[in-house]
C-alpha cells in the first residue's frame, strides 16, 4: 500500500512539474507566437483618406446636456427608444475623467428636441478609505416591457470592478441595483447575436448570456487566458497585452455576418496606436475568440460602433481620420455590403464645440459614439469634448440607393 502511495505521489509531483513547465513555456513563447499573428492583417478594411469630397448627410441635432458651472465632465453616452420615448444615459463627473464621485446620469425626451433636466440614475458609495467610488455608464438594453441600464463601479485605484444594472418600466423610475457578478466596465451594452445570445463588448472580455432579460447567467469570455486577468476596466488592459506581445487593445464593438462569425473590432491606444483597428473573431457565438490581428481599417484612437441596417448592409460610426490623432473629428458613417470592405463613406458632422472648462483628458470633438436605429432613422449620441452630450439623427433613405 505504501508503494502505491509513493508511486502516486511521484506521479503527482511529475504532473505538477510538467504543468509548471508548460506555463513557463507559454509565458516565454506565446508573445512570439502572437507577434507573428499580429504581423498578419485581416480582410476587414475601409478606404477613408480624409474628408475632402465626401458627401455630408442631412442631419438634425439636439443638445441633451451642456453644463454651466459644475458637473463638467460628461462622457460614455448611450441611447435607446423605449415605449415611444428616447432615453439617454452617460457618465457624469465634477471636472476630471473617471475621478471619485463620478455618477451616472440620464435624460428622457418625447420628441428628440426637448430633453428633461439631468437626473441621477446611480450615485457612488464610499470605499473603505472613505473616498467615493467611481461609476461609469455602460449601456442600455430592453426586453419586452422592461428597460435595463448598466453601469460599472470601481475604486480610485481601479480595483474591485463590478457591473450593476437597474430596471425600469417607464424610463424614469428605476429599481435598486442588481449585481451582475461581472468584473468589467462595458464599452457597449448587451447586443443580440443570431442565436438570441447576448454579448457585452468590453475592452478585452466579452461576457455572454442566454438569459433574454440580460440580468443573469453571464459568463466571462476573452481572447486572453483566464490567468492573465481578474477584471476588465480602463486600466487593466495594458498588462495582459504586454505579457502576450500585443498592443493595448480595448473598447470593442462587433457585428455578425450571415455565416455566424462574430467580428469584434478593437481600438488600440497609448504607445501602441498606429492608426488601425484590430480584430478578434468568434465562431461559437462568443464562447471562444481568435488571436487578435491588425486590420486595414483606419482609426483616430477612439470608441466606435458597428451595426447592421435594415437593408442588410453593415455600418460603422466613428472617427477614421489618422491625420489628426485624437482630435476625434469628423464623425463618419461607413457602409459595407460584404462584411469586409467599408467603402462608402459619409460625413455625419464636423462642426467644432468650444470647451467651457479644461479637465483631465477632456477633449475630442465627437467622442465615443453609440448608435440606434428607429423609425427609419439612425440616432448617434456622442460627447462633445467630454463636456456636453449631444444626439444627432438622420434618415436612412439618404444612402439606400448609393
Amino acid at each position: 500500500m505504501r508503494d502505491c502511495t509513493n508511486y502516486a505521489e511521484i506521479l503527482a509531483a511529475k504532473h505538477k512539474k510538467m504543468v509548471k513547465t508548460h506555463k513557463l513555456l507559454w509565458v516565454l513563447f506565446m508573445p512570439m507566437i502572437l507577434n507573428v499573428a499580429g504581423a498578419q492583417t485581416s480582410g476587414i478594411r475601409n478606404n477613408y483618406v480624409d474628408e475632402r469630397g465626401l458627401p455630408h448627410l442631412k442631419i438634425e441635432r439636439s443638445m441633451i446636456y451642456s453644463p454651466e458651472k459644475d458637473w463638467l465632465y460628461n462622457h460614455h453616452a448611450s441611447i435607446i427608444e423605449f415605449k415611444g420615448k428616447l432615453v439617454a444615459i452617460w457618465s457624469n463627473g465634477l471636472i476630471n475623467e473617471d475621478s471619485p464621485g463620478q455618477r451616472v446620469a440620464f435624460s428622457v425626451s418625447n420628441d428628440f428636441v426637448h430633453w428633461s433636466p439631468l437626473r441621477v440614475l446611480a450615485a457612488p458609495d464610499k470605499a473603505a478609505n472613505d473616498t467615493l467610488k467611481i461609476l461609469t455608464a455602460a449601456g442600455l438594453y430592453k426586453y419586452k416591457n422592461t428597460l435595463v441600464a448598466y453601469y460599472g463601479e470601481y475604486e480610485k485605484d481601479r480595483s474591485k470592478t463590478d457591473l450593476y444594472a437597474k430596471t425600469s418600466t417607464d424610463g424614469i423610475h428605476w429599481s435598486e441595483p442588481v449585481d451582475m457578478h461581472l468584473p468589467l466596465i462595458p464599452n457597449h451594452g448587451p447586443e443580440t447575436t443570431k442565436s438570441g445570445r447576448l454579448i457585452i463588448s468590453g475592452n478585452f472580455s466579452f461576457p455572454y448570456t442566454d438569459d433574454p432579460t440580460g440580468l443573469s447567467g453571464w459568463k466571462m469570455s476573452s481572447f486572453y487566458p483566464d490567468s492573465l486577468y481578474k477584471q476588465d476596466n480602463s486600466a487593466t488592459f495594458y498588462k495582459p497585452a504586454e505579457k502576450t506581445g500585443l498592443p493595448p487593445l480595448c473598447e470593442g464593438s462587433f457585428f455578425q455576418t450571415d455565416d455566424g462569425i462574430i467580428h469584434m473590432l478593437l481600438r488600440v491606444t497609448g504607445k501602441g496606436w498606429r492608426g488601425r483597428l484590430w480584430l478578434t473573431e468568434s465562431k461559437d457565438e462568443g464562447i471562444t475568440w481568435s488571436r487578435p490581428v491588425e486590420t486595414k481599417f483606419s482609426d483616430n484612437d477612439s470608441k466606435f460602433h458597428f451595426g447592421r441596417l435594415p437593408d442588410k448592409r453593415f455600418y460603422y460610426v466613428g472617427i477614421p481620420d489618422t491625420l489628426h490623432h485624437y482630435d476625434r473629428n469628423p464623425l463618419v458613417l461607413a457602409l459595407c455590403a460584404d462584411g469586409k470592405y467599408f467603402n462608402k463613406q459619409y460625413i455625419i458632422a464636423d462642426e467644432p464645440y468650444q470647451l467651457k472648462k479644461q479637465g483631465l483628458y477632456k477633449g475630442g470633438q465627437y467622442g465615443y459614439p453609440h448608435t440606434m436605429l428607429y423609425n427609419g432613422q439612425m440616432y448617434v449620441i456622442i460627447s462633445r469634448q467630454k463636456e456636453a452630450i449631444e444626439v444627432i439623427r438622420f434618415k436612412l433613405d439618404q444612402f439606400q440607393d448609393r
